[in-house]
C-alpha cells in the first residue's frame, strides 16, 4: 500500500510559512517522500497500517489550507505514467522487495 498525502496551505503570513515548514518537516520525519511539490508518499505493509498513518498525519496538519490524502495499492502506484519528467531514483519509491532469511 501507498499513502499519498497532497496538500496545498497558505503561505500568507510569517506564521502560515512556519506551519508550511513544520508540515513538510513532519512529513518527511515520518518516512515520506516528497514525488512532486506538495505531493508526498509513504509505503505501508497494510491497509491497517495504512489507516493509522493516515490519522497521524490528520492529527499533525495545520487548521489552515487544504490537505487530502490517498491510499492506493502497490499495482495501482505501479501503474502511475510519466507523461513528462522522470520517476525520483530513491529506494523509498522502489516496488523492489527485499526478502531476508
Amino acid at each position: 500500500m501507498r499513502v499519498m498525502i497532497f496538500f496545498d496551505l497558505p503561505t500568507l503570513t510569517a506564521q502560515d510559512r512556519r506551519n508550511y515548514r513544520q508540515f513538510r518537516k513532519a512529513l518527511i520525519n515520518e518516512g515520506f517522500l516528497m514525488i512532486q511539490e506538495s505531493v508526498y508518499v509513504r509505503v505501508a505493509v497494510s491497509r491497517q497500517s495504512a489507516e493509522f498513518i493516515e490519522r497521524r498525519i490528520e492529527q499533525i496538519a495545520p487548521d489552515d489550507g487544504l490537505v487530502q490524502s490517498l491510499i492506493v495499492t502497490e499495482k495501482q502506484y505501479t501503474g502511475m505514467k510519466f507523461l513528462t519528467g522522470k520517476m525520483i531514483q530513491d529506494v523509498r519509491n522502489s516496488d523492489a522487495r527485499v526478502i531476508v532469511i
